[in-house]
């Protein structure tokens, strides 16, 4: 293990500190509690409570406790935005359920009544879905196109090699596939102020500052259609208090800065002379500024957190010295913290705060609106600059299939909530940790080293296929909306797209589990009375799968031979669960299918005109 490595497992865990300011508030006990129980799991649903930004819900062997929040294994947040929730933890047995209203992530009120419920072992596993494809409900959101993440943008230009294949030309490559076929308009990355892009030195005790090394970056970055999230991390060498406060591999200096206004001269001179190159319109237009990375995280703030709110109103007074209309936010923190505490401290001061950042891993991202609501600000933009379904480097959950169906469980839950989820990270060109050391590594990347497709890019892929007008859909069944979801849209030439995923938070489960399989009845009405080209396509642990097919073919080996590789690329493609059908003109059209758990299925009826 690297000695970066160590380090992160070592600290990852620990706050940089108590941020005080937050808003003492409590919220009642969820009312109407319900315990619906199926195969293999048991559907919880409660009445929302005003005021709750999520839900955590806890488990006890009897009513008397004691009470536990359920543990799915996402290591992160382990509350839910909303129900229904599908519980797939408890192994068949009896057991009682309560739920409790979060007022901040870190403030659960009272819990409810308990109820209690166990799996059903003899359940049919039956799921029905009716789509009225005349019956438009409103646009479909895309929370994805805002932004994606990606490694440190330097490496971007990188010349090396990892596993024989070309670092910084496969990472613009995965970075121009997520803007030309996702339809991603930004990228956010770490340290545009580290040392590698040189952009600041003292000489002689002076500041001497040079954005050759940003410009390179940020061209390259426009070339690929995408405009940059400016991250402004981390601490240049000659600026930092305490330069032995690193992280990462590449000992990314995560200290206060020595001088307090030569840092907020340096982001002064950076936007300007962005502004000087790219023009005031484009910046206005579509950049944007984030003050810092996770700074509740000790691994990557060395200061206090007044010391970081200091650095926030430094950095959002230096962005608007240069023109007041530029966008800038934070607190980019972990786990949705500090976001109360920062929206106070701004609101006591003359800052500005265009939007909250923040970041979450292995739920869907809570509802921030009523947060931000009770500072005044309804309506601020919600970014959640980095999501995934694991923040641990080297999970399997990350190239599986289960991860496919998270991805699509988190995004359907943002839309209309949020306005910017973005997936961490693009590609497994990535060296945090130190760079991949095998093909599959459980890597946070959608696409591989050799950038081959893993099944999270073929859930985004898919739903960026969906039509513009978002259809009814009504489900029914066991574990109808907790364990089986689905989306359906049309597009402008009449096409019909319908994705159904079968997935649980509970990583226990991410290799698979037959009690979880659905028979899913698709019913779509209200069809034009003319032919429909139908096809299905299919992402599970056999289908759509890089993952599978490596390790059929690899035989515990790290990297492809040649002749591996070129079987893989054969096999990097949205696999078709039947060969195309031809369906007759009438009302109404039923598809029938078995659906793993994980397991996605997208139906595409096209108009034969």
């Amino acid at each position: 293990m690297t000695d970066a490595r160590s380090d992160w497992e070592a600290r990852i865990g620990r706050r940089s500190g108590a941020a005080g300011g937050a808003t003492e508030v409590v919220l009642p006990a969820p009312r109407g509690v319900r315990a619906s129980p199926g195969r293999g799991q048991v559907t919880l649903d409660w009445e929302p409570v005003e005021g709750a930004v999520g839900y955590l819900v806890h488990a006890a062997p009897s009513p008397d406790g004691p009470f536990q929040p359920l543990d799915h294994g996402g290591r992160d947040v382990l509350a839910v935005p909303h129900g229904p929730y599908a519980d797939t933890t408890g192994n068949g047995e009896r057991r009682w359920y309560a739920v409790g209203a979060l007022a901040d992530v870190d403030r659960v009120g009272p819990l409810s009544v308990p109820v209690a419920s166990a799996a059903d072992a003899a359940g049919t596993g039956a799921m029905e879905l009716t789509v009225d494809a005349g019956n438009v409900v409103g646009v479909l959101d895309r929370p994805w196109r805002p932004m994606i993440g990606s490694e440190h943008l330097s490496h971007a230009l990188c010349p090396d090699r990892t596993g024989g294949r070309p670092i910084g030309e496969e990472l613009q490559a995965a970075l121009r596939a997520a803007h030309d076929v996702l339809g991603v308009r930004t990228v956010r990355a770490h340290a545009i102020l580290c040392d590698d892009v040189g952009v600041y030195r003292e000489v002689d005790g002076q500041p001497v500052y040079d954005f050759t090394g940003v410009d390179r970056v940020y061209d390259t970055m426009l070339e690929l259609g995408l405009r940059p999230v400016v991250e402004l991390s981390f601490m240049p060498r000659d600026l930092a208090a305490d330069p032995a406060k690193t992280v990462f591999e590449y000992r990314a200096i995560v200290s206060p800065p020595k001088d307090w206004q030569r840092w907020h001269d340096l982001v002064r001179n950076l936007v300007a002379h962005l502004v000087d190159r790219y023009g005031r319109d484009e910046l206005r237009a579509h950049w944007s500024f984030e003050v810092w990375n996770e700074p509740n995280l000790e691994v990557f703030w060395a200061g206090t957190p007044e010391e970081y709110f200091r650095l926030y109103d430094l950095s959002a007074a230096a962005v608007r010295a240069v023109d007041p209309s530029l966008l800038v936010g934070g607190p980019s923190s972990a786990a949705a913290g500090w976001v109360d505490q920062l929206l106070r401290h701004v609101d006591g001061s003359d800052s500005s705060l265009d939007f909250v950042s923040t970041h979450t891993y292995g739920s869907p991202p809570l509802d921030l609106r009523p947060l931000v609501a009770r500072h005044g600000r309804s309506g601020t933009p919600l970014w959640w600059t980095e999501w995934g379904v694991s923040p641990t480097h080297f999970n399997a959950a990350s190239d599986s299939a289960f991860g496919a169906a998270f991805l699509l469980r988190g995004m359907a839950s943002a839309m209309g909530r949020i306005e910017a989820l973005s997936y961490w990270v693009v590609s497994d060109h990535f060296e945090e940790l130190g760079r991949p050391p095998a093909l599959l590594h459980g890597g946070f990347g959608l696409r591989t080293v050799g950038d081959l497709r893993k099944p999270r890019w073929w859930a985004l892929e898919l739903l960026e296929r969906l039509g513009p007008d978002r259809l009814d859909v009504a489900l029914s069944g066991d574990g109808a909306g907790s364990l089986v979801e689905a989306l359906a849209a049309r597009a402008d030439d009449g096409t019909i797209g319908v994705l159904v995923w079968n997935g649980t938070l509970d990583q226990s489960k991410a290799g698979g589990d037959d009690a979880l399989a659905r028979n899913v009845t698709v019913r779509v009405q209200g069809l034009d009375a003319v032919p429909y080209g139908l096809r299905h396509y299919r992402v599970d642990v056999e289908h759509s799968n890089i993952a599978s097919v490596w390790e059929r073919i690899g035989r515990g080996a790290e990297w492809p031979d040649e002749a591996q590789w070129a079987e893989l690329r054969h096999a990097d493609r949205l696999d078709e669960l039947h060969p195309a059908q031809t369906v007759e003109p009438r009302d109404q059209t039923v598809v029938q299918f078995d659906l793993p758990m994980p397991g996605i299925s997208f139906l595409e009826l096209s108009p034969q005109r």
